[in-house]
């Protein structure tokens, strides 16, 4: 599910001041390759864990540069399917799309900062 509406979307960022924000904001650069770069942040609900995803694509640049100038997409949200996998249909509940809203706001705060 895409969660809209966050201002995020289309933010130009340089790969090493990305790397260092979402680190300190918890989220994780798990999947990359040199055109694109996805950042995970982990929401636990009761035996549920939900992904809220930011996709990264290079500008500018290849991602092995730090100096790859990245421009964000809309973030989305999955659920968890074991043993791997999300489902990006399944319904959110209202404290975790809370939280994941909370976090992408926070995102938000430090681009508009930086």
């Amino acid at each position: 599910m895409v969660i809209a509406d966050t201002g995020i979307a289309n933010a130009e960022i340089h790969l090493a001041e990305l790397d260092h924000m979402m680190k300190e904001l918890g989220f994780v650069r798990w999947a990359w390759d040199y055109q694109h770069a996805t950042y995970d942040f982990k929401i636990e609900e009761k035996e549920d864990v939900y992904f809220v995803r930011v996709q990264a694509d290079a500008t500018e640049g290849a991602l092995e540069d730090p100096d790859t100038l990245l421009k964000l997409g809309e973030p989305y949200i999955g659920k968890h399917l074991f043993p791997h996998g999300l489902d990006y249909e399944a319904p959110v509940p209202d404290k975790v799309m809370t939280a994941a809203k909370q976090a992408l706001s926070r995102l938000k705060q430090k681009l508009s900062a930086h």
